[in-house]
């Protein structure tokens, strides 16, 4: 996958993704990040990237030639127009469905805004879907950019070790993970639980979906409403002190 990243701050996008395992993920080639500073396509000597709102208000929004221009030219270089994202704190909240819907695409432009905004008439000619890290407001779109940009990375192949690395993680199938646990096996007088010391494979397997019931109950019921139960996972969660109104009509 080639995610291109137009931004005012490319520089403090790279500090973040050249690093850990999106960095080595990027370097083995397995994801490509291309930053584009929004400045490189202004149209004056200054390099105006942004002006006054029509209408009055304070602060400026960023103009649309500049962007246009960017998108153009990204879209001559690839040969098509990438499906293209805008981060905005109005869009979509970023969720594991989002993100393997997005995995479909080869190629993916995110758009990060900053100031006020963006001028909405090159939003509406160019951006196929806004999506936002979640319903708060933030200087830029950097950061959630960032956030978006890893999240998907770690989900493309050669990023991560294996597969497994992130199937077994909260929200990839629609549960949150089950708690581990590491050397000692007593810490503090908490002893890591009897069942993982086993070495019975398809036990602890079973455990461990178990506790992945037993933590989205807990931490966030609202998800057994959509994840996938089997009427076993079900008759376990009502054992378990969850009430019918939990979950959706629907069992697999």
């Amino acid at each position: 996958m080639r995610i291109d990243l137009v931004t005012l701050f490319p520089q403090m996008c790279e500090a973040v993704l050249a690093e850990s395992i999106v960095g080595r993920g990027r370097k083995r080639g397995a994801v490509q990040v291309v930053p584009h500073q929004l400045r490189d396509y202004a149209y004056d000597k200054h390099a105006t990237v942004d002006d006054t709102v029509f209408g009055g208000g304070k602060g400026m929004l960023l103009l649309a030639e500049p962007i246009a221009a960017c998108f153009d030219d990204l879209a001559e270089t690839l040969g098509r127009k990438p499906y293209t994202l805008f981060m905005s704190p109005q869009g979509r909240p970023i969720d594991q469905k989002l993100l393997k819907a997005l995995c479909a695409h080869e190629n993916l432009c995110v758009l990060c805004g900053h100031y006020e905004g963006v001028d909405q008439r090159v939003l509406d000619a160019y951006v196929d879907e806004e999506v936002s890290l979640g319903d708060f407001v933030l200087t830029g779109g950097e950061l959630p950019a960032v956030c978006l940009i890893d999240a998907l990375a770690r989900l493309q192949p050669g990023v991560l070790s294996a597969d497994e690395c992130f199937e077994e993680e909260s929200h990839f199938g629609g549960l949150l993970e089950y708690p581990q646990y590491s050397r000692p096996q007593v810490w503090r007088g908490r002893p890591v639980p009897d069942m993982l010391m086993t070495g019975h494979h398809a036990k602890i397997a079973q455990w461990r979906h178990e506790q992945s019931l037993l933590n989205t109950l807990k931490k966030r019921p609202d998800l057994l409403k959509t994840a996938p139960l089997s009427e076993k996972d079900r008759a376990f969660l009502l054992e378990n002190g969850a009430g019918e109104s939990l979950f959706s009509v629907e069992t697999v």
